[in-house]
């Protein structure tokens, strides 16, 4: 008798489990930093659903089936904003509200990525109709709980540069060193020690200066340096002890 109520409990608890159907779908989106005009920009896409007002969103949808995640996000971005980005990074996964998305319980593993958005082009494609770039202080009300999203992108970001020297791929290459300066200050939001910085950086030998000159419209004629690559990846391995000072 015991022994058929212990196999009437698991038929029972097995046959319950088995018809209970999950509908949640995975998303990814893309925070996409990119550095011009001195500002830190944001990449945006504006987005129209039926008969809904166009709203901006970060660039994103759902993940195939077939799909590995970090394919999901690159596809995404070549989709709707014509971009293929080097530098991508986990940041973080949103599902913990059930309703960010009015539409679906959606679960988005987030990626912030760093690219050189100078003289790129960006074009909206599929479900985005608009694509535009804009500084991280004038980020306008989003779609979901992307704002969420960007600030906690931004304090990664604020957070690796100042125990590992990153950024490299918001310049072009080669760059003004002040350029480098002055991105350090602005993603910082203070002034740097410049001349602990500049040392400190080519004590690594991750930049080397070239004999190129740089004739600037405004100050002095400059040399500029290459990112070296090679030397960045090998100190990444062994482990970077990198401080900032600041003035």
């Amino acid at each position: 008798m015991l022994r058929y109520s212990i196999k009437k409990y698991i038929c029972v608890h097995f046959t319950h489990s088995f018809f209970i159907m999950q509908n949640i779908k995975v998303a990814v989106d893309a925070v996409v930093f990119g550095y011009h005009q001195n500002q830190l920009h944001v990449l945006l896409i504006q987005q129209k659903f039926g008969s809904s007002q166009p709203y901006w969103a970060l660039p994103g949808g759902l993940v195939r089936d077939d799909e590995a995640l970090i394919d999901a996000v690159k596809r995404e971005l070549s989709e709707e904003t014509n971009l293929v980005v080097n530098y991508l990074e986990q940041l973080y996964t949103f599902g913990d509200d059930i309703n960010r998305d009015s539409r679906n319980r959606v679960v988005s593993v987030a990626y912030f990525a760093l690219i050189d958005s100078n003289g790129l082009e960006i074009k909206a494609d599929t479900d985005a109709e608009n694509v535009q770039w804009f500084p991280v202080k004038e980020i306008p009300h989003l779609a979901f709980d992307h704002n969420q999203i960007i600030d906690l992108a931004f304090l990664r970001l604020k957070a690796k540069l100042s125990y590992q020297p990153i950024g490299f791929d918001l310049l072009p290459n080669p760059f003004l060193f002040s350029e480098l300066e002055n991105l350090y200050c602005i993603i910082l939001e203070k002034e740097i020690d410049r001349r602990n910085f500049r040392k400190k950086m080519l004590s690594f030998g991750i930049i080397e200066e070239t004999e190129i000159i740089s004739h600037q419209k405004s100050g002095r004629p400059a040399k500029l340096f290459l990112f070296n690559q090679q030397k960045y990846s090998q100190l990444t391995q062994e482990g970077f002890h990198f401080e900032i000072k600041f003035a």
